[in-house]
């Protein structure tokens, strides 16, 4: 049974735009669309950013490798983009300083390197972020921490922004948009397109929680399905050119280890001159990631023994002193980046530019959203609702994502609200700061939660933040249907040192108690969650 019921009264509306997917693209076009007034309806097989758009390397960035393969317009897009989600996401998007050791082993020598940083700095001319500075040896040392000595020379270090959260990026369009008046239904899984001809009338789906199906009609419809994209578009009935070339990417987390760098690190493997990140995160170390062509089962993408091996080795081999084990791993998380299909093509090399590609005339009222990166959704969502406007034959509507907050940013100053809330609101410091970290204004709303019933002050576990109210919250104001969605992507307590496993039975004893469920569903929630988490390979199973 569903916490968010279907209003079915309201699905036999004539929609402007339904949406297929609720990752950060869907999430984000939602609410562009919904901002300028047109009637929007999203669909998501399963929960928001449930894939891809969680399992990143959490990093809102220029992409200085992509100066290598000249994509200037991309990184300047993506310079951009970073500069405006430090402003409307401050509670979210934090200054990132990535130090770039220069080794003798690496493809690319310090001169090149040099030059990346110069066009960097020129190319975000309107940052606030400070520009790039050259280290010596001996200040590596000093600042970074214990890099391998063996051919190293200096390094350079500069500044991009990090996302502990990125899901919570999803979560907070979908909650404007719905603000804005847009409707989203998860677990809602489209089976087919309603055709006229050549011409999209709409969606058949079915929802996989009541397992009853649904027709709805739309003027036009978005597939932006991720790596799924091309397994949606069976559902138009006849042949489509393949669109999607997934490559996979595997991260690995592991608590921080002696003489751990103080910064972020982003440097080439030894073994292959692949680019890669040692980055502190929320506590931990976050490593990653891999890239490589992905044909598995897109359901469950788990991290393979190689890349372990791989990421384990390249780690040891730039940080001596870590001394890491596979058995060290804390967990790891995989996912498909949905590139464009183009062949054989190196994978780095594949472009990181989104495309917005319209069907017509082939297939009229449809179009398709492929690859594209976290750093970039606005803008991609901005470019996409512009050619909604085109098809729909109406005036555009000018844009209004490029300086509004999103909703936990609040409509004012927020570092004088979190200091004012980490001061007044009489809960715990790292009960306040956990708040602030992931919900930031609305931390206020689960404070009112737990004056109103004092009982949701509870900590779920001795070694995590996370209170009952958050599960509350997350019922009432977030869409989430199950205490997997509240774990993975609502409060993140799936990313603890546990992987939430010490939360996992009280936080459904809580949301079970809140939702009226019986001990066989509660029990039910529980299996659930622990047979999901173990495609994180958890170190207690290895």
């Amino acid at each position: 049974m569903r916490i968010h019921p279907i209003d079915e009264s309201a699905l036999k509306s004539q929609w402007d735009v339904i949406v297929i997917g609720a990752g950060i693209n869907g999430s984000g076009i939602a609410r562009d669309a919904a901002m300028r007034g047109l009637k929007v309806l999203v669909l998501e097989k399963e929960d928001l950013a449930c894939a891809t758009s969680a399992w990143n390397t959490r990093l809102i960035h220029g992409g200085l490798r992509y100066l290598e393969y000249f994509e200037f317009y991309l990184v300047r897009e993506s310079l951009a983009e970073r500069e405006r989600l430090l402003k409307n996401a401050p509670h979210l998007v934090k200054p990132l300083p990535l130090v770039v050791p220069f080794y003798k082993h690496n493809q690319r020598g310090p001169f090149i390197l040099r030059i990346g940083m110069i066009l960097y700095d020129i190319l975000s001319y309107d940052k606030s972020l400070d520009h790039h500075h050259i280290y010596s040896k001996q200040q590596v040392f000093e600042r970074v921490g214990g890099l391998n000595p063996d051919g190293l020379s200096g390094a350079a270090m500069y500044f991009d922004c990090q996302v502990d959260f990125a899901e919570r990026l999803s979560i907070e369009n979908m909650v404007s948009a719905i603000e804005n008046g847009a409707t989203f239904i998860n677990y809602a899984k489209v089976d087919r397109f309603v055709m006229d001809g050549n011409v999209v009338k709409g969606v058949e789906f079915t929802d996989v929680l009541e397992n009853k199906k649904y027709q709805v009609n739309a003027s036009l419809v978005i597939n932006v399905a991720g790596p799924w994209v091309d397994e949606v578009l069976k559902g138009v009935g006849k042949p489509i050119k393949r669109l999607v070339g997934g490559t996979k990417g595997s991260h690995i987390v592991v608590e921080s280890f002696p003489d751990a760098p103080k910064t972020a690190i982003y440097f080439e493997a030894s073994s292959d001159g692949r680019p890669l990140f040692i980055i502190p995160w929320t506590g931990r170390m976050l490593i990653g990631t891999t890239d490589f062509y992905y044909h598995g089962d897109l359901d469950r993408v788990v991290m393979d023994d190689d890349e372990l091996d791989y990421l384990v080795k390249e780690t040891n081999h730039v940080v001596p002193s870590a001394k890491l084990t596979n058995q060290k791993v804390l967990y790891s998380y995989s996912g498909v980046r949905p590139l464009p299909y183009i062949g054989d093509k190196k994978t780095g090399a594949v472009t990181r530019r989104h495309i917005i590609y319209n069907h017509a005339p082939d297939v009229e009222g449809l179009i398709s959203i492929i690859g594209g990166k976290l750093t970039t959704f606005r803008n991609l969502s901005q470019q996409c609702v512009d050619m909604v406007f085109q098809k729909l034959n109406k005036p555009t509507a000018q844009c209004p994502t490029i300086n509004s907050p999103l909703p936990g940013a609040g409509d004012g100053d927020y570092k004088e609200f979190r200091t004012k809330f980490l001061a007044q609101s009489g809960l715990e410091s790292a009960t306040a700061q956990h708040l602030l970290s992931i919900y930031g204004v609305k931390a206020e709303k689960i404070h009112q939660l737990i004056q109103n019933d004092p009982r949701l002050a509870e900590h779920l576990s001795t070694t995590d933040p996370m209170v009952a109210a958050e599960i509350v919250y997350a019922f009432q104001n977030e869409m989430a249907e199950t205490v997997s969605d509240i774990l993975l992507r609502r409060s993140l307590a799936a990313y603890n040192n546990r992987v939430g496993l010490d939360v996992i039975e009280k936080a459904a004893e809580v949301a079970g108690a809140y939702a009226g469920w019986s001990n066989d569903r509660v029990e039910t929630e529980i299996a659930a969650y622990k047979t999901f988490i173990q495609r994180f390979r958890p170190a207690q199973n290895r």
